[in-house]
């Protein structure tokens, strides 16, 4: 069974690449020499295809309600104690990701048994220290002399990465604020 580094490697790889994917499966929109040229034709087409702000406004924006689900996750991570695995010298244990290192945090004890038999390692006793989500986010990520996201919940369903940016870490500590060179 692979770690936790190759199991998130291969999510995020499969992720850019579905992201990456073709916009457009549909061959007459693709090829405008085969689209219908009322609705090719920008002058002639329907108004509220044409023009996203006259679209129904009953539609949701997949891309607004993605963003509200990750505000909310963020808020509950902000107001959960939450336990942090300790390295050998009683130091947050972090994990290598994309060049970047992350603490990982887990909700409670059965996450992080989770995350430690995905490892191989759930033999082994992992010490912890218990803290608040927000004081993870903004006193100990920020005092790191490193740029460090937080991975909360990594072995499971409900996993979520927040990485060092602004809204979610302080600007200083953020790679998109004070921390960026």
């Amino acid at each position: 069974m692979g770690g936790f580094d190759e199991e998130w490697s291969r999510l995020r790889a499969a992720a850019v690449q579905a992201a990456d994917g073709p916009a457009v499966a549909d061959p007459a929109v693709a090829d405008p020499a085969v689209a219908d040229p009322a609705v090719a034709d920008p002058a002639v087409a329907d108004p509220a295809v044409a023009d996203p702000a006259v679209a129904d406004p009953a539609v949701a924006d997949p891309a607004v309600e993605a963003r509200e689900a990750v505000l909310e996750r963020l808020a509950e991570f902000r107001s959960q104690v939450v336990l942090v695995p300790l390295d050998v010298r009683d130091g947050l244990w972090t994990a290598e990701l994309g060049g970047l290192d992350w603490i990982c945090a887990f909700s409670d004890e059965e996450a992080l048994a989770r995350f430690a038999e995905a490892r191989g390692e759930g033999d082994r006793e992992w010490a912890y220290r218990r803290v608040v989500g927000a004081r993870l986010l903004d006193e100990l990520v920020p005092a790191l002399d490193f740029p460090c996201g937080v991975a909360w919940n990594a072995a499971g369903p409900d996993g979520l990465a927040f990485p060092p940016v602004r809204g979610i870490v302080p600007d200083a500590a953020a790679l998109d604020g004070g921390m960026a060179a």
